[in-house]
């Protein structure tokens, strides 16, 4: 099924209730924050990061660090939706250097071991343009280098004031903008850190800003993600400032790689609305699929009552307590549900029902 028959599908259902809409801005807010920062290294788990956001509790181990960074990119998340409802503002330099200022949250030393051994260090600035070179290592083991820091603030001017006029002229489609800024900005890298968060950011605020659903990339799937850039890089070749002026064409593996993206989460967001049966349950994008209908018999039981006792789920069930408790320990390890120390069940899943 093409994108825009999926878009079209997304607009015949509108308007949604206030329900859906809350419902839908609730899984966002978890299920983006969570494979974003997942996708860089966070190791704070799914339910985690739902209990930190949405509740503002902490549980379990993690790095402070890692607590920390989810907090801010919520409030970058936020900061986006906000900006991207400005409509008749244009976008600015000053606003992608104060997301990222809220993103980092302040300077910070990074610590390196350098081959030979010996301990290096240097400053992470929020909220400014890098004052060093950077670059990655690819799969293939070559260094793929981004934009120099002389000449970064030249060719985020350029992004900014292309992305204004293609705007204005409207060729693009707002997914293909989407898609086109993205590359680029990521041909510059522009910061020190928090390139790939910041990008990701991006093409929410120009989705949403042209009225299409925001979208997660799935830090599951991260490495087509990262192929189709890498794919697209090979098009485009390795000069940092060809690829910051990279053409809608010449991406054509990352816009395909992209246009699939939006369109899997745009469907994923109608399935999430309309499919409203009680054994559907949802996690992380997904709907759960087990052999046994009892997986959802469970969640609905632990929902309703969250003090429920084995004991109590056997005798509902109608099967023998060792069954209950190899499906329970699966979907504990799966994360669809935790344990509080106090015995009581916190069911992580999401049903629309």
């Amino acid at each position: 099924m093409t994108l825009d028959i999926i878009y079209k599908k997304w607009l015949s259902i509108q308007p949604l209730s206030e329900k859906e809409q809350s419902m839908l801005s609730t899984r966002f807010t978890v299920e983006y924050n969570y494979n974003s920062n997942h996708i860089e290294g966070n190791t704070l788990t799914y339910g985690q990061t739902e209990l930190l956001l949405l509740f503002g509790k902490v549980s379990g181990e993690g790095h402070l660090k890692d607590f920390n960074d989810m907090k801010a990119s919520e409030v970058s998340v936020r900061m986006m939706r906000e900006e991207a409802v400005n409509k008749q503002e244009p976008l600015t330099q000053n606003f992608i250097r104060t997301l990222h200022h809220v993103l980092l949250r302040e300077d910070y030393t990074e610590y390196r071991s350098l081959p030979n051994g010996v301990q290096t260090s240097f400053v992470i600035h929020a909220g400014q343009y890098k004052t060093r070179p950077n670059s990655v290592i690819t799969r293939y083991g070559d260094r793929f280098e981004y934009a120099s820091p002389e000449e970064t603030p030249a060719l985020m001017t350029d992004l900014v004031d292309w992305y204004n006029e293609a705007e204005k002229k409207g060729e693009l489609s707002p997914v293909e903008l989407a898609a086109l800024f993205h590359y680029r900005y990521i041909r510059i890298h522009p910061f020190e850190d928090g390139n790939g968060r910041i990008a990701r950011l991006m093409v929410n605020y120009i989705l949403s800003r042209h009225g299409w659903p925001m979208i997660v990339v799935r830090s599951r799937k991260k490495q087509e993600y990262i192929e189709a850039l890498h794919q697209t890089d090979m098009v485009v070749g390795a000069v940092p400032s060809v690829g910051a002026h990279a053409t809608i064409k010449q991406i054509g593996s990352f816009l395909k790689y992209f246009e699939k993206l939006v369109s899997k989460e745009i469907q994923t967001d109608i399935d999430f609305v309309t499919r409203k049966d009680e054994d559907i349950w949802w996690y992380d994008g997904e709907i759960i699929t087990t052999k046994s209908k009892n997986t959802a018999r469970i969640l609905r039981m632990m929902r309703n009552a969250p003090n429920i006792t084995y004991a109590e789920l056997t005798a509902s069930l109608g099967i023998n307590s060792s069954a209950v408790q190899k499906l329970v320990k699966r979907m504990v390890e799966k994360g669809y549900i935790t344990r509080h120390e106090n015995g009581y069940w916190r069911v992580i899943a999401t049903s629309i029902v």
